[in-house]
């Protein structure tokens, strides 16, 4: 009779680490929907980023959605919730490729530093910039602020995209899985076993 109450114990313990161990391997379920698809070339995006665009974990309002062809319908990057004025950040280092205005909305781009020839390209909008084109930027580093007009988004929002050349990429596959999870790791209690004395 103890046998069989020690392997049942033993056995949830067991199934308790797995459940545990895929939940934290695994991308966050907003996320999953938030990626798309990965292909040959998200798959060869080195994750650099090292900050979110705005905020510690800003609400995904929509995901990225590679259109079909070039000229196709689609989301050609991710839109962050981001109130009007809220600072917003390179994710990784680099030099600063465009900062001004595109069909009125203030863009920011940023070749990032050590991702290939053409170097990977963030572009963030509508930024108000506080830099300049040719300056270097730190992973983290103000690049200017949320404007109050032009976002395509129902709510205010930060839209931040990625580029390879003139292939539109998933900008989230810059960000290290520490940065996409939702918060730090928790261990959990077996249940059933007791305490070590």
């Amino acid at each position: 009779m103890r046998t069989k109450r020690c392997v049942r114990v033993c056995a949830r313990s067991v199934l308790l680490v797995v459940l545990t161990v895929t939940a934290l391997l695994a991308p966050p379920p907003h996320l999953l929907l938030a990626t798309g698809a990965v292909t040959g070339v998200d798959a060869q995006i080195p994750a650099v980023g090292r900050a979110w665009p705005v905020g510690a974990r800003p609400p995904l309002l929509r995901g990225w959605d590679p259109p079909p062809t070039p000229y196709a319908r689609g989301h050609r990057g991710v839109d962050l919730a981001a109130a009007p004025g809220t600072p917003v950040r390179a994710v990784a280092p680099g030099r600063v490729a465009f900062a001004g205005r595109v069909a009125g909305k203030g863009v920011v781009s940023v070749a990032l530093a050590d991702t290939g020839d053409p170097p990977l390209r963030t572009t963030y909008e509508p930024v108000r910039a506080s830099v300049r084109e040719g300056d270097e930027v730190s992973a983290g580093e103000v690049i200017g602020t949320v404007e109050p007009t032009g976002s395509h988004c129902t709510s205010p929002c930060l839209h931040w995209g990625l580029l390879s050349g003139e292939t539109y990429l998933n900008p989230l596959l810059l960000l290290p899985p520490w940065l996409l999870n939702d918060g730090p790791s928790r261990l959990l209690p077996v249940l059933g076993v007791p305490l070590p004395s």
